[in-house]
């Protein structure tokens, strides 16, 4: 993956919950996410976090809508979609 590649991804944090986000830099965010420095706020009192889904998207337009509909989805269709299951 390039450094500039734009995800949307998945992580599930340390109480089991699961938080969305989009990035162009997976590692690094990954990094920020689980130390502490520009995580995000939902995140920084459940760390660690580990990243369980993402997906490629084309531009920033794409992943921005992309991170909506995936946080609009209820927990059931996150886990189906983390794990590949069809609906």
């Amino acid at each position: 993956m390039n450094t500039n590649d734009l995800v949307v991804y998945i992580l599930e944090c340390s109480d089991g919950t699961l938080y969305c986000g989009w990035t162009n830099n997976l590692e690094k965010r990954l990094q920020e996410h689980n130390e502490g420095k520009n995580g995000a706020k939902y995140t920084r009192g459940r760390r660690p976090v580990k990243l369980v889904y993402h997906e490629p998207c084309p531009t920033r337009s794409d992943a921005l809508k992309r991170e909506r509909e995936i946080k609009a989805l209820p927990r059931l269709k996150k886990l189906r979609l983390i794990s590949g299951t069809k609906p």
